[in-house]
């Protein structure tokens, strides 16, 4: 099975190459979360949100945010056009008031939001084909983090042990997907 990871692994004074492997996990769970969403997410987000009360498009990229554990936050340029999409097709009102636009359900709104029959996007019901989406790449974020802490601060000996630690994290990561 091939490897974007140096040859030598992460020990052997191999300081840069684990840096670089660090940065390279890291990117990977941050796009991973970044771009987790498709657009009929988007819609359906607005739509739960809204549904609960009135939201500024500020509010509804952070709700997202919030309520999805930091693992999706959706783009002004994703969820704007949204917006813009549902008013146009009746489903939501604007009113501006201190130069922001409030956004609201129309009566055609509730209704669509109250028969579409989906969950909210980050609710457990719709992540359940999916138990890894949130917990998954959090706990590889993380485990990239710390060994990126102890590289940079850490004693020689720190860092050995943190090779081992990882490696055999690794051993056992491989070993849960070889269970019936």
């Amino acid at each position: 099975m091939g490897s974007s990871f140096p040859a030598g692994g992460f020990g052997g004074g191999h300081a840069e190459g684990m840096w670089q492997a660090m940065d390279q996990l890291r990117s990977r769970f941050e796009k991973r979360a970044g771009t987790r969403m498709g657009r009929g997410d988007v819609r359906a987000a607005v739509l739960a949100l809204l549904a609960e009360q009135p939201m500024h498009g500020y509010q509804i990229i952070h709700e997202i945010e919030e309520r999805s554990g930091g693992t999706w936050k959706p783009s002004a340029g994703s969820v704007y056009p949204t917006l813009q999409l549902l008013a146009d097709e009746g489903l939501i009102s604007a009113e501006e008031s201190n130069g922001r636009k409030t956004y609201s359900l129309t009566d055609a709104g509730r209704t669509e939001a109250a028969s579409s029959g989906e969950s909210a996007p980050w609710s457990p019901e719709s992540t359940a084909d999916d138990p890894g989406f949130t917990a998954l790449p959090k706990a590889g974020f993380e485990l990239a983090q710390a060994a990126t802490q102890v590289g940079r601060t850490g004693t020689p000996e720190q860092i050995q042990q943190a090779v081992a630690a990882i490696d055999e994290a690794r051993r056992r990561i491989y070993s849960i997907l070889a269970q019936d």
